[in-house]
């Protein structure tokens, strides 16, 4: 069957080149704290908030990286909305901004998995897909 309702458009994030700036000299300097002050200074940036999750994650503290994930998840439905997103339709992972939230949905998803969330992850996972599949096969393949 074929739906013949109009998807909804594309939700695009604001830019923020101060928080970029600042994430990018995080990342040069490689450490948990300077990715912690990133998220300190800039609580409502959910890329700041992925990046701690992903760390986390990888160093294999993964409540701490769920805990990122979540809040940096939150963060991001909450600049979503307020972009002109109803609860649906497409969030492109081309949209450099974007990719902040979609990564923290990720780390979320595998996360939740990891703790034993099934239904969590499944959510999550089938979230991420639903806002741009490639996010989810670009993030399942690093």
């Amino acid at each position: 069957m074929q739906n013949l309702l109009p998807e909804p458009p594309a939700t695009l994030l604001p830019a923020h080149d101060e928080a970029d700036a600042v994430l990018a000299a995080a990342e040069e300097a490689g450490t948990d704290e300077a990715f912690t002050q990133v998220a300190a200074r800039f609580p409502t940036y959910s890329a700041a908030w992925a990046a701690l999750a992903a760390r986390a994650f990888a160093q294999g503290q993964v409540v701490t990286g769920y805990a990122y994930a979540r809040t940096g998840y939150h963060r991001g439905l909450d600049q979503l909305r307020r972009s002109g997103w109803k609860g649906h339709g497409p969030v492109p992972w081309s949209h450099e901004p974007n990719r902040g939230f979609l990564r923290c949905l990720y780390v979320l998803s595998r996360a939740a998995d990891e703790i034993g969330e099934a239904d969590e992850a499944a959510r999550c996972a089938q979230f991420l897909r639903d806002c741009d599949p490639s996010a989810a096969d670009a993030l399942a393949s690093n």
